[in-house]
């Protein structure tokens, strides 16, 4: 087994948190473990580009017994790619999913989040959770729905753990491990 995440869209330039929240803990539990985890650093996360980012993201074997981890605008990533190539993955676990373009004007975003999401994902996924929280704001809240109404599976809502900058994250473990 492996595991590759995606992480967030960043803020702008400056803003590289991903790798001060649960991503370092969890690939250093995950190693412990024997898994190889791989957190590619998506370029101009502030600026979305599918298609850079899809030439990042493929830089890393994805199979069958692939473990693909997705939080916020990497969610939307992952389900993209998973659409386009056809892929199958072992497990598909989105973390406070986003797909909703609210940059009025911002080209970079229209064009990452605009895609059909393709329903056939969960005939190549074995396993597909969402993890939400209960003090998550509205909008991410109907990413969520968006996503679980085409893909459907197992939604998890946390307590207050807000869009999962958090530094500890023992339930994503536990469900990567099953």
């Amino acid at each position: 087994m492996k595991c590759v995440i995606a992480h967030w869209c960043a803020n702008d330039s400056d803003d590289h948190d991903y790798n001060k929240h649960w991503m370092p803990r969890l690939k250093k539990e995950l190693n412990l473990k024997n898994i190889e985890v791989e957190i590619p650093v998506m370029p101009s996360s502030w600026q979305p580009d599918y298609e850079k980012f899809k030439n990042e993201f493929e830089k890393y074997a994805i199979d069958e017994n692939t473990v693909l981890v997705g939080h916020s605008c990497g969610c939307a990533f992952l389900v993209r790619w998973l659409w386009e190539t056809e892929k199958r993955v072992s497990k598909l676990i989105l973390v406070a999913p986003w797909n909703i373009n609210i940059s009025e004007g911002n080209v970079y975003k229209e064009k990452f989040y605009t895609y059909p999401i393709d329903k056939d994902i969960q005939n190549r996924v074995d396993k597909i959770t969402m993890f939400t929280s209960d003090n998550e704001k509205e909008a991410w809240k109907e990413s969520l729905k968006i996503f679980h109404k085409a893909i459907g599976w197992k939604i998890i809502e946390l307590k207050s753990r807000g869009h999962y900058r958090i530094q500890e994250f023992p339930e994503l473990l536990k469900i990567i491990l099953e």
